[in-house]
Protein backbone atom coordinates (compact mmCIF):
# COMPACT_ATOMS: atom_id res chain seq x y z
CA UNK A 1 0.00 0.00 0.00
CA UNK A 2 1.61 3.54 -1.20
CA UNK A 3 1.22 6.43 1.62
CA UNK A 4 -0.90 7.96 -0.46
CA UNK A 5 -3.08 5.18 -0.38
CA UNK A 6 -2.94 5.44 3.58
CA UNK A 7 -3.42 8.68 3.46
CA UNK A 8 -6.71 8.18 1.65
CA UNK A 9 -7.79 5.58 4.20
CA UNK A 10 -7.41 7.43 7.07
CA UNK A 11 -8.80 10.22 5.14
CA UNK A 12 -12.04 7.94 5.34
CA UNK A 13 -11.70 6.65 8.89
CA UNK A 14 -11.60 10.41 9.89
CA UNK A 15 -14.62 10.83 8.43
CA UNK A 16 -16.36 7.95 9.38
CA UNK A 17 -15.03 8.47 13.44
CA UNK A 18 -16.56 12.33 13.04
CA UNK A 19 -19.73 10.61 11.75
CA UNK A 20 -20.81 8.23 14.20
CA UNK A 21 -21.07 8.82 17.77
CA UNK A 22 -21.19 5.06 18.28
CA UNK A 23 -18.63 2.50 16.84
CA UNK A 24 -17.77 -1.01 17.90
CA UNK A 25 -13.93 -2.64 17.27
CA UNK A 26 -14.91 -6.66 16.36
CA UNK A 27 -12.07 -9.23 15.52
CA UNK A 28 -13.92 -11.31 12.61
CA UNK A 29 -10.16 -13.36 12.12
CA UNK A 30 -11.63 -16.51 11.98
CA UNK A 31 -14.85 -16.15 9.90
CA UNK A 32 -14.80 -17.49 6.34
CA UNK A 33 -15.75 -15.30 3.07
CA UNK A 34 -19.27 -17.03 3.62
CA UNK A 35 -19.97 -15.73 7.55
CA UNK A 36 -18.46 -12.38 6.52
CA UNK A 37 -20.61 -12.16 3.66
CA UNK A 38 -23.85 -13.02 6.16
CA UNK A 39 -22.43 -10.68 8.48
CA UNK A 40 -22.51 -7.80 6.29
CA UNK A 41 -25.50 -8.49 4.67
CA UNK A 42 -26.73 -8.30 8.71
CA UNK A 43 -25.35 -4.64 8.93
CA UNK A 44 -26.69 -3.31 6.20
CA UNK A 45 -30.61 -4.61 6.76
CA UNK A 46 -29.61 -2.84 10.17
CA UNK A 47 -27.80 0.51 8.77
CA UNK A 48 -24.47 -0.26 10.34
CA UNK A 49 -21.54 0.58 8.12
CA UNK A 50 -19.17 -2.22 8.63
CA UNK A 51 -15.17 -2.00 7.37
CA UNK A 52 -12.25 -4.03 8.03
CA UNK A 53 -9.15 -1.51 7.99
CA UNK A 54 -5.40 -2.43 9.17
CA UNK A 55 -4.97 -1.11 13.13
CA UNK A 56 -2.29 1.01 12.42
CA UNK A 57 -4.44 3.08 10.13
CA UNK A 58 -7.00 3.15 11.83
CA UNK A 59 -4.79 4.15 15.57
CA UNK A 60 -3.41 7.02 13.28
CA UNK A 61 -7.22 8.27 12.62
CA UNK A 62 -7.88 8.27 15.90
CA UNK A 63 -5.06 10.38 16.96
CA UNK A 64 -5.50 13.09 14.32
CA UNK A 65 -8.89 13.72 15.89
CA UNK A 66 -8.22 13.45 19.65
CA UNK A 67 -5.38 10.95 20.70
CA UNK A 68 -7.19 11.76 24.54
CA UNK A 69 -10.42 11.18 23.26
CA UNK A 70 -9.75 7.37 22.21
CA UNK A 71 -6.67 6.56 24.59
CA UNK A 72 -8.71 3.83 26.44
CA UNK A 73 -9.27 2.20 22.96
CA UNK A 74 -5.72 1.68 21.13
CA UNK A 75 -5.54 -1.74 23.75
CA UNK A 76 -8.31 -3.47 21.26
CA UNK A 77 -6.05 -2.46 17.96
CA UNK A 78 -4.58 -6.07 17.62
CA UNK A 79 -5.35 -9.26 15.15
CA UNK A 80 -8.11 -8.36 12.42
CA UNK A 81 -10.23 -5.68 12.71
CA UNK A 82 -13.78 -4.78 11.65
CA UNK A 83 -15.28 -1.37 12.47
CA UNK A 84 -19.18 -1.19 12.86
CA UNK A 85 -20.67 2.45 12.49
CA UNK A 86 -23.70 3.13 13.74
CA UNK A 87 -26.19 5.66 14.83
CA UNK A 88 -27.75 3.22 17.48
CA UNK A 89 -25.65 1.94 20.31
CA UNK A 90 -27.02 -1.24 20.57
CA UNK A 91 -27.51 -2.47 16.76
CA UNK A 92 -24.16 -3.68 16.34
CA UNK A 93 -24.38 -5.31 19.78
CA UNK A 94 -27.74 -7.53 18.50
CA UNK A 95 -25.89 -8.12 15.34
CA UNK A 96 -22.82 -9.85 16.75
CA UNK A 97 -25.14 -11.65 19.48
CA UNK A 98 -28.01 -12.71 16.80
CA UNK A 99 -24.67 -14.09 14.70
CA UNK A 100 -23.22 -16.09 17.77
CA UNK A 101 -26.17 -17.63 18.11
CA UNK A 102 -27.49 -18.47 14.33
CA UNK A 103 -23.88 -19.38 13.97
CA UNK A 104 -23.56 -21.57 17.18
CA UNK A 105 -19.81 -19.82 17.35
CA UNK A 106 -18.16 -17.22 19.44
CA UNK A 107 -16.85 -14.53 16.38
CA UNK A 108 -16.84 -12.12 15.76
CA UNK A 109 -15.38 -11.17 19.26
CA UNK A 110 -16.13 -7.65 20.50
CA UNK A 111 -12.63 -5.85 21.24
CA UNK A 112 -14.08 -2.49 22.17
CA UNK A 113 -17.30 0.01 21.49
CA UNK A 114 -17.22 3.43 21.83
CA UNK A 115 -20.79 4.56 22.89
CA UNK A 116 -21.34 8.29 22.89
CA UNK A 117 -18.17 9.00 24.82
CA UNK A 118 -18.23 6.04 27.16
CA UNK A 119 -15.15 3.00 26.09
CA UNK A 120 -16.56 -0.65 26.66
CA UNK A 121 -13.89 -2.99 26.45
CA UNK A 122 -13.39 -6.61 25.75
CA UNK A 123 -15.98 -9.89 24.68
CA UNK A 124 -17.98 -9.58 28.52
CA UNK A 125 -19.36 -6.18 27.86
CA UNK A 126 -21.75 -7.85 24.70
CA UNK A 127 -24.38 -8.60 26.57
CA UNK A 128 -24.54 -4.95 28.64
CA UNK A 129 -24.49 -3.27 25.15
CA UNK A 130 -27.57 -5.52 24.29
CA UNK A 131 -29.45 -3.78 26.90
CA UNK A 132 -28.43 -0.48 26.58
CA UNK A 133 -31.39 1.78 25.78
CA UNK A 134 -31.53 4.05 22.53
CA UNK A 135 -32.02 7.91 22.87
CA UNK A 136 -36.13 6.88 21.39
CA UNK A 137 -36.41 4.37 23.83
CA UNK A 138 -35.40 6.60 26.91
CA UNK A 139 -37.55 8.94 25.47
CA UNK A 140 -40.38 7.14 25.53
CA UNK A 141 -40.21 5.67 28.49
CA UNK A 142 -39.65 9.42 30.48
CA UNK A 143 -43.08 10.40 28.22
CA UNK A 144 -44.79 7.45 29.65
CA UNK A 145 -44.08 7.95 32.99
CA UNK A 146 -44.97 11.48 32.68
CA UNK A 147 -48.06 10.91 31.01
CA UNK A 148 -49.26 8.16 33.77
CA UNK A 149 -49.34 10.31 36.53
CA UNK A 150 -50.91 13.34 34.40
CA UNK A 151 -53.92 10.49 33.58
CA UNK A 152 -54.71 9.79 37.05
CA UNK A 153 -54.92 13.51 37.83
CA UNK A 154 -57.14 13.75 34.91
CA UNK A 155 -59.38 10.76 35.79
CA UNK A 156 -59.78 11.73 39.08
CA UNK A 157 -60.64 15.68 37.71
CA UNK A 158 -63.49 13.92 35.75
CA UNK A 159 -64.62 12.01 38.28
CA UNK A 160 -64.61 14.77 41.62
CA UNK A 161 -66.44 17.03 38.15
CA UNK A 162 -68.85 14.28 37.72
CA UNK A 163 -69.68 14.14 41.60
CA UNK A 164 -69.30 17.98 42.15
CA UNK A 165 -71.76 18.45 39.30
CA UNK A 166 -74.84 15.85 41.34
CA UNK A 167 -73.55 18.14 44.56
CA UNK A 168 -74.15 21.54 43.24
CA UNK A 169 -77.15 20.32 41.67
CA UNK A 170 -78.16 19.69 45.49
CA UNK A 171 -76.60 22.57 46.81
CA UNK A 172 -79.24 24.72 45.90
CA UNK A 173 -81.96 23.24 47.19
CA UNK A 174 -80.42 24.24 50.60
CA UNK A 175 -80.21 27.76 50.37
CA UNK A 176 -83.72 28.13 48.86
CA UNK A 177 -85.35 26.84 52.27
CA UNK A 178 -83.46 29.80 53.86
CA UNK A 179 -84.29 32.34 50.92
CA UNK A 180 -85.35 34.78 53.06
CA UNK A 181 -81.70 35.38 54.41
CA UNK A 182 -80.32 35.63 51.60
CA UNK A 183 -82.25 38.78 50.36
CA UNK A 184 -81.25 40.85 53.83
CA UNK A 185 -77.51 39.81 53.51
CA UNK A 186 -77.47 41.58 49.71
CA UNK A 187 -79.24 44.22 50.72
CA UNK A 188 -76.24 45.37 52.92
CA UNK A 189 -73.71 45.57 50.74
CA UNK A 190 -76.11 47.24 48.22
CA UNK A 191 -76.58 50.36 50.79
CA UNK A 192 -72.93 51.46 50.59
CA UNK A 193 -72.71 50.82 47.37
CA UNK A 194 -75.47 53.67 46.25
CA UNK A 195 -74.21 56.63 48.45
Amino acid sequence: MTPAQKQEVIDVLKEKFSQYSNFYITDTESLDAGQTSTLRRHCFDKQVEMTVAKNTLIKKALESLDSEKYAGIYDALHNVTALMFSESPKDPALIISSFRKASNGEKPVLKAAYINGDIFMGDNQLTALTNIKTKNELIGEVIGLLQSPAKRVLAALLHNAEKGGSATAEAPAAPEASAPEAPAADAAPESPAAE
